[in-house]
Parts: C-alpha cells; structure tokens; sequence
C-alpha cells in the first residue's frame, strides 16, 4: 500500500529503488534449483579473475564452449555495457584464459542497461556455466496476484525475449493459470502449464514436472516472483527442461525463517543509504527535490510531502523514522538526507506519540552541531514532552524555525529551500 502510494503521488520515475523484496544472482538461484532437482546447465561462480580460469578449466573450456555471465542485478545483461568499455555482459568462450580476460574487465567493475540506469551495477561475481543446445525456448513465471489473492502461472510458448514484447507482438501467445493455495498446484494444472510452452510431446512430462517444482520452490521459500526465462527444451542433456536463466524475489516479511535464502543477499546491489537506514529501522526513498523530509509514521510522511508540493515545494526524500526513534536514529536519518547534495533545506515534522518530543529534539541538536548542518532547518514538534522539547531547541542556540502547526511550518520550509 505505501509505495502504491508514493506512485501514485509522486509518479514512479521519481522513486528509488527501495528494497521492498530480496532479489538474488542468477547463480545462486541455479543452487537453489539444484536443490529441488530441477534441471539448470552446470556452472559456478567466480569472485575473481583466478577463480575464473579455475572453474572454467574445471567445466573443460578446453574442450567445450562456456558461457561468461556478468552478476549483477539488473535484466538486459546481454545488451549492456560496462564503465571499461566491454560490450555485453554475457560471453561465450573457448578457453580458461578467455574466461580469466573476461572476470578481469567484468568483476569490480560497472554493467550498464536499460534497467540500472546511467550509474550502472556493481558486477560482484562472474558465473560460469556449460554451454547447452536449445530446441526450443519457453517462458514461465509464479507471482502472487494481489486482486484475486492467488498465486499466478504465467506462460508463453516464446521465451528467451522480452515477456513484454510478447504481450505486445502476440498477446494469444501468453497463457495464465491461477492456483487456489489450499489446494495447491495439481499435477493436471502443471500439464496443462507444460502444453502451453510449445515443446515437443516427448519433454512435456519433464516440463509439467519442473512446473511441480518450482512451485515447491515458491510456496516453501516464500518467494514473490519466480521467472525462467528462458525455460528451454534442450537435447544431449539426462533432462528434457532446463531452466537456462532464472530470476528470483523473496518476502522480506519471511527473512526470519529463510535464513539461507537471505545470507546470499548482496548489499553491494543495493543503495548503500537504504542499507543503512534498513539497519536503523528506518523507511527511507530517496526522491526528485531539494527539501528534506524527517517525520514519523507513514500516514503522516505522505501528508507532509502533499503539503510541501501544494506549497510549491519538493521533496527530496520518503523518511520515517517510526515509533522508535532515539536521538541516535535521528542523527543518522539526518546524515541520509544531506548525503543528497540538492538538499536546500530540513523540514522536520514529528508528532510524539509513542516517540518522545524531547528524544527528537536532543536528535536534531545533535545531529546539527555534529554534522556542522549548514541548511536552514524547520521543526514541527507535537505530542508527548512536546514543552521539554521546544525548551531544548531554544537553548541550544541553533537556529531553528520552530511551528507548532504544519501549514505555517510548510509554506516557510519551502520558502527558504527556494531561496
């Protein structure tokens, strides 16, 4: 519901990418399939460029062709680029001295796409796996419909593209089958799934059981997304179905009994403030504008950055510091929003109900002496020790704008940012 909200207020393009949900590398989904007996091309990964010509040398590059996948967690790895000048960040190679070449100019180093954006992603592995003959490439999807509350299959018997240049160029192409959870997925709905990916008659029982499969994986693992793309036909192979390519979303709600799962997160792919303000309970989005925002609770964030814009203001970040905010958490939530250069001006806005007034007030003190805060900061303070909390404020020397009312508080904050 809230980042619905944030959308919906503040449009997509303006969001950061806050970790709502856990994504993993392609690698270690492959591990994860392998677990569930599910076919995936042989491979592993590798940290380093010596690592690289070890697995490869093991995998009989030599003797056979390889495939070098750049990891990283963006799609469109294939079309991107790096910040050294390599095209592409996947590669078939011949050799463990091409596949050493190549985890020197891809590991350490920037993969740029379509979806990271101009800054790129951080490549913290290389995987390399055996390279497999497909007869034919499938798509298949599990996520979790939120309107009729029903875990969906989506297939399509054209996989190895875009699912959304399918759904453009031939929309009877993709198929979609919904699951009751309490009666779960049964085998005649996994074969009817498995028909509809366009193999051959003889991979079809191989396909329906793959289907069982990664449903297990979904419903045990408390995933969010589970994408094969492709899901493939293969030939010399002990399986029909190989998954060649998997992408894979877990419930940050279940983090507590996926304990395997979530020790393969990788904060290198993550925003380095979002880490830190995760690890201080903090909800933080970084946005668009030039007026930081600190406040507690969601309902009342989203009611301060409305005020700011119908004020003609902008918002340079989603903050809430909760219920549990100490003079502590409000220093680092002020050290997230000056990270951000454009910020012109702090609008704090905190209405103590279980937080403190007076915690709130001895944070913001704090964190603008220790922080030699040089942007002009407004405070609006109500609620619990608000007195003690005013009285802090004044003694302190600091000048801070004090408010006793949003609107007030608002209009000033957005007229010194605009200053």
């Amino acid at each position: 519901m809230l980042s619905r909200r944030l959308v919906n207020t503040f449009g997509r393009k303006n969001l950061g990418q806050q970790i709502r949900k856990l994504s993993i590398h392609e690698y270690r989904s492959a591990e994860l399939l392998r677990q569930y007996g599910i076919g995936t091309p042989k491979g592993s990964a590798a940290s380093s460029a010596e690592e690289a010509y070890q697995v490869a040398k093991g995998l009989g590059a030599e003797s056979s062709d390889l495939v070098v996948k750049a990891q990283a967690l963006t799609g469109g790895r294939g079309k991107g680029h790096f910040d050294t000048g390599l095209q592409s960040g996947v590669h078939m190679i011949s050799s463990s001295e091409e596949a050493k070449d190549l985890a020197e100019k891809m590991v350490g180093h920037k993969l740029i796409t379509k979806q990271s954006g101009a800054n790129g992603k951080l490549v913290s592995a290389v995987y390399i796996v055996e390279r497999v003959n497909a007869k034919h490439e499938a798509y298949l999807s599990i996520l979790m419909d939120r309107q009729t509350k029903k875990p969906l299959i989506i297939c399509s018997s054209e996989g190895g593209m875009n699912i959304e240049d399918v759904a453009h160029n031939n929309p009877d192409a993709i198929k979609k089958f919904y699951v009751t959870p309490s009666e779960g997925l049964t085998k005649e709905t996994a074969a009817e799934v498995a028909k509809n990916l366009g193999f051959s008659k003889e991979a079809e029982a191989d396909a329906a059981d793959a289907v069982l499969k990664l449903y297990k994986i979904f419903n045990e693992k408390d995933a969010t997304q589970i994408e094969i793309n492709p899901l493939s036909e293969v030939t010399g192979q002990d399986t029909k179905v190989m998954c060649m390519d998997a992408k894979f979303g877990f419930d940050d709600n279940a983090s507590f009994r996926q304990q395997e799962v979530y020790s393969w997160r990788d904060l290198s792919q993550e925003d380095p403030d979002e880490v830190i303000a995760k690890n201080s309970d903090l909800n933080f989005v970084k946005l668009q504008g030039n007026i930081g925002c600190l406040v507690n609770g969601a309902g009342l964030a989203m009611a301060t950055m409305d005020v700011i814009k119908l004020y003609g203001g902008d918002p340079a970040n989603f903050l809430d510091c909760g219920g549990g905010a100490t003079p502590e958490t409000i220093e680092t939530a002020f050290k997230l929003i000056l990270s951000n250069s454009k910020v012109d001006a702090i609008f704090v806005n905190i209405f103590g109900g279980i937080v403190r007034c007076d915690y709130v007030a001895q944070g913001l003190v704090a964190a603008t002496k220790n922080l030699d805060v040089n942007v002009p900061i407004v405070a609006r303070l109500q609620g619990t020790n608000l007195e003690m909390g005013k009285r802090i404020i004044k003694e302190s020397g600091l000048k801070i704008y004090g408010f006793d009312e949003l609107d007030p508080a608002a209009e000033k904050v957005v007229q010194l940012a605009g200053k």
